[in-house]
């Protein structure tokens, strides 16, 4: 059973504490709408059912995803069902970009990051966010965690600079995250006899846990990665190669 559903209906306080790393995906995105210019041309990629777009009333908003991630979801806003890996826009076509929580979805990471970076126009923004520790999700379409300095690479590499790379949290909101996913274990048929009990054993440690948070200053046990970058003007657009092998630079 997942939570986050139930957490959704808490009000705005509890929710943002219990669901931080959703939050502050929303207050990431709102910030990045916030600063582009009226009519900016903004590229979501990964939109899914285009959850972020009320965040983008002032620009021209542009929602494309393959359509394949969760069975429920209703696609039918989309601008365009493409493979993020082989955009169908001309080169340097917009502004600005948001992929959240998308690029574990894409089996060629390099390769869609690289048509991100065509598409964008020199000195184009992205804001990318990328999962860290989290369970499987929207499987079998399910394939990749990242690091900080992976992350770091493989923007520089697609053409990116102006890196900056932020851990959503540290150990302490990382262990309430996964107390409270433990729920999902006393759901359906007789376990329901034990979700009480559970919940009462589970929750409030997740509840104090988060308080304890700034004791992990290194943040190398987190959620996940808000990230922001912007395509460097001497970026050539061209087809997609393999990146060279090397040592990671952050």
């Amino acid at each position: 059973m997942r939570y986050s559903a139930p957490a959704e209906r808490l009000p705005a306080f509890l929710r943002r504490h219990i669901l931080h790393f959703e939050s502050a995906i929303e207050d990431a995105v709102a910030g990045f709408a916030a600063s582009l210019e009226p009519g900016a041309r903004l590229l979501d990629a990964g939109a899914g059912e285009g959850r972020y777009a009320r965040y983008f009333p002032r620009a021209r908003y542009c929602g494309v995803d393959l359509a394949v991630g969760d069975a429920a979801w209703n696609y039918r806003n989309l601008d365009a069902i493409a493979d993020l890996s082989a955009l169908p826009f001309p080169d340097s076509r917009f502004d600005a970009c948001i992929n959240i929580v998308t690029l574990e979805h894409v089996r060629e990471p390099a390769r869609v990051l690289a048509e991100i970076a065509r598409t964008l126009a020199p000195g184009g923004r992205l804001l990318l966010v990328a999962p860290h520790e989290w369970e499987v999700h929207q499987a079998p379409h399910d394939y990749y965690r990242y690091t900080r300095h992976g992350a770091a690479w493989l923007l520089e590499q697609a053409g990116f600079s102006s890196v900056s790379i932020t851990p959503v949290g540290g150990f302490f909101r990382l262990l309430a995250r996964r107390l409270l996913n433990g729920l999902q274990f006393f759901s359906g048929g007789f376990r329901w006899i034990g979700f009480l009990p559970a919940a009462l054993f589970l929750v409030p440690p997740a509840l104090i846990l988060p308080f304890l948070d700034s004791l992990d200053r290194d943040r190398n046990f987190t959620l996940g990665y808000l990230c922001t970058a912007t395509k460097s003007p001497s970026t050539a657009s061209s087809s997609w190669t393999s990146p060279k092998a090397g040592p990671p630079t952050t």
